[in-house]
């Protein structure tokens, strides 16, 4: 009997699914308890805050340093130039190597 892997590898993306959804649902619940219902819902929030504001910022942070760091991309006519060498070049090896092949029959 042949397994096909295709149905193995959906089982377990299902099953990974299955246990995220399990535990997202879990962190809300946590997360609601502790908010309302105990002493710690000003310091959560807090940290949640943060969290959120520090994870945006970061991403922007980082973001703006690739900008800043990045060189500029080479004008396309300077492309076109370096393109345009490379087929010349191409081409002569071309010829070269037919005018040999054809020498060398003869």
């Amino acid at each position: 009997m042949k397994i096909d892997l295709r149905y193995v590898v959906m089982a377990r993306d299902k099953a990974i699914g299955g246990l995220l959804l399990i535990a997202s649902l879990v962190i809300i619940v946590l997360y609601a308890y502790f908010v309302f219902f105990t002493s710690y819902d000003l310091i959560l929030l807090k940290l949640t805050g943060f969290i959120a504001v520090a994870g945006v910022f970061g991403i922007l942070s980082w973001i703006g340093y690739t900008l800043a760091t990045t060189p500029p991309p080479k004008p396309i006519e300077e492309i076109e130039k370096e393109i345009e060498s490379e087929l010349k070049k191409l081409d002569e090896e071309s010829k070269t190597s037919t005018q040999e092949s054809s020498d060398k029959s003869q």
